[in-house]
């Protein structure tokens, strides 16, 4: 692309071409309206004078104008030149709008905890592990979709897990429990899946792929903000009396912190930081909750959903308790004590 610049009735005309044709044209920077006439001639106005461009001859480096219906004149169109600091510039800005892509970034943080899990474990537990998530966040989104929520789609965090991302704000608390619940419900099904699939093939990493999943999803029906278990019990508690729902949550809270002390998990006692933030900012915005509360009907609902995945869950471990393998009776091992 190349620019001719000259000057007409006072004001600094500027047309941009390439080899063959007439790209656009400016006044004084400001961008002109040029319509195509005969033989890929095209003409604008500039200061109320007709200005009449000809590209016939750019390929051989002239330009053809005419103002009015003066007699046309040949410009020389100026030798196209590499500039490496604009295409320097020009990646420079391509990266920049690849790296806002929301694709990119989800690739980027998937393949980021790929390779953090492979490192710490193995590649094999990493791939496990990266399925087991996926799924789960893929039963949010589906709840979303239900519930007619636009969604950005599922973001896997290193070493913390994943996140599926909603663009609506939800309305219910209705919504809040069962788009919570989709998604260790999914889990649930992809272990019953992989119980199946061990028994059909005899391959133990079925097994495993049944006892990991069984057991994250476990995890995560923790009644303690801001995991799935946590946003169930407070859409329950707080649809009763608020403060009701301030000391049922602040119970799961104290809950989180025995756990998290028994067992030293350190990532959980950044949980509790935030879904005790989460509980007191929803505490102190009762009175201006936009949130439609579940009736005693959802409530008894949304319990006996949230026992029955839970049950489902420890039914899949409680199968491989008695396992030669040390890693599938591990997780009823531990539950047990």
């Amino acid at each position: 692309m190349t620019r001719i610049e000259f000057p007409l009735a006072g004001h600094q005309v500027s047309v941009l071409v390439n080899r063959q044709e007439i790209l656009q044209v400016y006044q004084d920077q400001q961008r002109l309206a040029h319509e195509p006439i005969e033989a890929q001639q095209v003409v604008v106005t500039v200061a109320g004078q007709q200005l009449r461009l000809d590209p016939s001859r750019l390929p051989e480096g002239l330009l053809a104008v005419a103002v009015n219906e003066e007699p046309w004149q040949w410009l020389e169109v100026p030798a196209a030149h590499n500039d490496n600091k604009g295409s320097w510039f020009g990646l420079a800005a391509l990266g920049f709008k690849l790296l806002k892509s929301a694709n990119v970034v989800k690739a980027a943080l998937a393949g980021a905890s790929l390779a953090g899990y492979a490192w710490l474990f193995s590649w094999q537990f990493a791939v496990m592990l990266l399925a087991c998530l996926v799924i789960h966040e893929y039963g949010h989104i589906r709840a979303m979709r239900y519930f007619g929520l636009k969604t950005k789609g599922i973001y896997l965090i290193p070493f913390v897990g994943g996140l599926a991302v909603s663009e609506d704000k939800l309305t219910t608390r209705w919504q809040n429990v069962i788009i919570s619940l989709m998604g260790p419900a999914f889990g649930l099904l992809a272990s019953v899946a992989a119980v199946v699939l061990y028994y059909a093939t005899g391959l133990e990493i079925f097994a495993g792929v049944a006892v990991l999943s069984a057991l994250l999803n476990l995890f995560n029906m923790l009644p303690i903000l801001p995991l799935d278990g946590g946003h169930v019990l407070k859409s329950i508690s707080f649809s009763m009396r608020s403060w009701v729902g301030l000391l049922i949550c602040l119970a799961g809270i104290l809950l989180g912190v025995l756990i998290s002390y028994t067992f030293g998990l350190m990532l959980l006692v950044f949980f509790l930081v935030i879904g005790t933030i989460d509980i007191l900012l929803e505490w102190r915005g009762r009175h201006q909750a936009h949130l439609i509360p579940l009736d005693r009907y959802g409530q008894i609902v949304s319990t006996a959903l949230y026992v029955g995945v839970c049950a489902g869950l420890i039914a899949v471990m409680w199968h491989f308790a008695d396992a030669n393998s040390v890693l599938l009776s591990l997780p009823i091992k531990v539950l047990s004590n």
